[in-house]
């Protein structure tokens, strides 16, 4: 038995973010969303029987916002897809479960339960310590080729290989410390439609990133010789459909993924457009800066609406194959630091916010709202002009500390350069997570029904002195799942995938992908989160199908997340169920045939997949 890798984790900026919050008093939430577990302790003995030669030790789980803790439960590091099918058959004849766990960046339990003890028989399967490798495997003359990945790997070193090489994707999660298993597992999407007459080009889908999959290679059980097998499957095969987004079901080893041709970006961002009138009902006067007015001209936006401020930070993203001349060249990703670190001021009244002081959140959104504004544009008029408060979090320091780093409201680069921009370091905020499938047509109604809701909603609570979101509203649109964009003919969209389309709704072509984020800690947010979620349930089922963001927040009984049983039975199957066709009760019959043994499951997937 050896140790297993320690995390040490941080840089500068991640120590001074907790040692000024610690000084707050907000440490103990910060530390547990900030310094994620990571050092392997030594044991007496691994479990009986366990395969030698496989590094194997004890380690806390914490997934990234800490709302879900276990106790130091076994974890292993295999060096190859052999010593995964070694852990996973020595599982099987030992009564034991297998978990893999990637990067942890996710909120839902597909892993692990929170509070799981130590005494539990399951053995946690880290991919991310040597699953890794990547390969350059076909290039072909329609300009798309195909890039052979381990589960392990980060999504950062696979647009990074991919970039190298001169081919990338349409859009990407914007983290790049994702890896790829984790990533396809749960159907991760960016935010991506085509422009209006835009024509995608081979390679570049506009659904989540398992629809991009060719052919993948997984765990599953083979009858005839009594244990568990690889095997890899083709994307027109029987099982792949399943397997596609498998949430945690299944254990994938290897995926093949088409890329396209890398296209330049430009990326806009803009803080002057009210919330009333980026999200206004449809029929707004001629001249509206409505969100679907830049979906239709540009394809790729992202909405960020800081709790209790009037006017969202916008992001446009746009295919610009020449510099403009206003904007500023980037070589890398992650090109906004101030979101990355938050400076100390700002991270102080973050600490007091987990501190109890939960009336500050509109001071909190008003403050990060400035912050963002003097990063990109370099405006400091509203800071000026706002209250003795504001002007104690940002300082003369803090401003010229952000203007010293270059504005950053117009970029240009590489795609992965502008589609990744959330660093580990980032303040960690849990969030709830929603699909609304919908007709192109109506992207406008959807937004202007939930941004209303969702301000009247807020304002009812804060008049009970209640203050449960001080983070962001996150606003997406993305397509559906087109098969077509794998290249591989009669491929089948993922059966699980919260983007499969309604075979009924072919008119239903777009997704409305809605996120509101907190702290974890915030008083009242399952609650408000619960009155969020049964009203875009409620949505007119005419105009929306709503599905489940499958590694967020969902299933809110008022205390706590994947709770509610009406919802876990009930709505989720349903809405997959949508429209008729092969979907979730295939998806689960083929998932249980493929490890019948439940050898890779928990609790929690076994009441949710049935």
């Amino acid at each position: 038995m050896t140790n297993g890798p320690s995390n040490q984790g941080g840089g500068l900026s991640r120590r001074r973010l907790l040692a000024s919050s610690a000084a707050a008093g907000g440490g103990v939430w910060l530390l547990r969303g900030l310094v994620r577990p990571g050092s392997a302790y030594a044991a007496s003995a691994p479990p009986p029987g366990f395969p030698a030669g496989i590094d194997v030790y004890q380690r806390a789980y914490e997934n990234w916002a800490g709302e879900i803790r276990t106790d130091q439960l076994w974890t292993c590091s295999p060096r190859s897809p052999q010593q995964v099918l070694d852990v996973v058959n020595w599982a099987y004849h030992a009564g034991w479960t297998v978990r893999a766990q990637g990067q942890r960046h996710g909120w839902a339990p597909l892993t692990v339960a929170d509070g799981t003890p130590a005494a539990t028989r399951v053995v946690l399967l880290d991919t991310t310590a040597h699953l890794t490798t990547m390969s350059l495997e076909q290039q072909a003359a329609d300009g798309s080729a195909a890039v052979r990945v381990q589960a392990g790997a980060s999504l950062e070193t696979l647009l990074g290989f991919a970039g190298a090489a001169g081919y990338g994707v349409a859009s990407a999660p914007a983290p790049g410390d994702l890896s790829v298993g984790g990533a396809l597992a749960i159907g991760a999407h960016g935010t991506a439609v085509p422009a209006v007459g835009e024509r995608p080009s081979p390679g570049h889908g506009h659904g989540s990133l398992s629809n991009l999959v060719t052919e993948l290679t997984a765990v599953v059980w083979d009858d005839h010789a009594g244990r568990y097998v690889l095997r890899t499957v083709g994307r027109a095969e029987p099982d792949c459909d399943a397997l596609l987004t498998h949430l945690g079901r299944s254990l994938v080893t290897e995926a093949v993924l088409r890329v396209g041709t890398d296209h330049n970006l430009r990326c806009q961002s803009f803080l002057d457009i009210p919330a009333t009138e980026l999200f206004a009902a449809p029929g707004a006067p001629a001249g509206t800066r409505t969100l679907a007015g830049f979906v239709d001209r540009t394809g790729r936006v992202e909405a960020i609406w800081f709790a209790f401020t009037d006017r969202p930070w916008l992001k446009v993203w746009s295919v610009a194959p020449k510099r403009p001349l206003t904007a500023r060249a980037v070589d890398e990703p992650y090109n906004y630091p101030f979101s990355d670190s938050l400076p100390d001021p700002v991270a102080r009244l973050a600490g007091d916010l987990v501190s109890g002081a939960w009336a500050s959140a509109p001071l909190f959104g008003q403050v990060q709202y400035l912050l963002t504004k003097v990063a990109l544009t370099g405006d400091i008029t509203d800071v000026l002009l706002s209250g003795t408060l504001v002007r104690d979090v940002l300082t003369g320091d803090v401003l010229t500390h952000l203007l010293a780093g270059g504005l950053r409201s117009d970029l240009w680069g590489a795609s992965r350069n502008l589609l990744q921009y959330v660093r580990p370091t980032t303040l960690r905020e849990t969030a709830n997570g929603y699909a609304v499938l919908t007709r192109r047509a109506d992207l406008q109604w959807v937004v202007s029904q939930f941004a209303d809701f969702y301000r009247t909603l807020l304002s009812q609570y804060a008049e009970r002195g209640e203050y449960p979101v001080n983070g962001q509203v996150e606003i997406r649109v993305t397509g559906l799942e087109d098969p077509a964009m794998s290249g591989v003919p009669d491929a089948r969209p993922p059966l699980l995938s919260a983007l499969r389309p309604r075979p009924d709704r072919p008119d239903a072509d777009t997704a409305v992908w809605i996120d509101v984020l907190s702290l974890p800690t915030t008083p009242a947010l399952h609650r408000f989160y619960r009155d969020i979620e049964q009203f875009l349930l409620a949505l007119d089922g005419g105009r929306a199908t709503v599905r489940v963001e499958w590694s967020k927040g969902w299933a809110y009984d008022g205390t706590a997340a994947w709770s509610d049983p009406d919802v876990l039975s009930r709505a989720i199957p349903a809405s997959q169920r949508a429209g008729g066709g092969p979907g979730w009760d295939q998806a689960v019959a083929t998932l249980d045939r493929l490890d019948p043994h439940h050898v890779l499951s928990s609790p929690f997937l076994d009441t949710l997949l049935r």
